[in-house]
């Protein structure tokens, strides 16, 4: 299993960026997927998720800035993220449970729910 996250970058704050992240000996449409961040200093967490049925989950920190999505010919996740704020700042991750693994709702946005993870795409928002 290997994720590949790209789009990361600087931007001011109010701007938007779109996290990618490429799949590949995992198919996506048939997991749980999940986007989570940390920032220097503080712990891992989760920002936003996406279920095999296409149900959501987010933040509240996130929520109606950040939109999950995925397309599945192409094995690929995606954050859209507008509306950037400083605390946004973060390396983002995409992850995913082992195969198999069942993941209970509340659950989705807890780091440790997640075995496959990426090698993350930084997002700065300055001020």
């Amino acid at each position: 299993v290997q994720l590949v996250e790209s789009g990361g970058g600087s931007v001011q704050a109010g701007g938007s960026l779109r996290l990618s992240c490429a799949a590949s000996g995992y198919t996506i449409s048939n997991h749980l997927m999940g986007w989570l961040r940390q920032a220097p200093g503080k712990e891992r967490e989760g920002v936003a998720a996406i279920r095999s049925d296409g149900s959501t989950a987010y933040a509240d920190s996130v929520r109606g800035r950040f939109t999950i999505s995925r397309d599945n010919a192409k094995n690929t996740l995606y954050l859209q993220m507008n509306s950037l704020k400083p605390e946004d700042t973060a390396m983002y991750y995409c992850a995913a449970p082992l195969h198999g693994r069942w993941v209970y709702r509340p659950q989705v946005l807890v780091p440790s729910a997640y075995d496959y993870w990426g090698q993350g795409t930084q997002v700065t928002v300055s001020s």
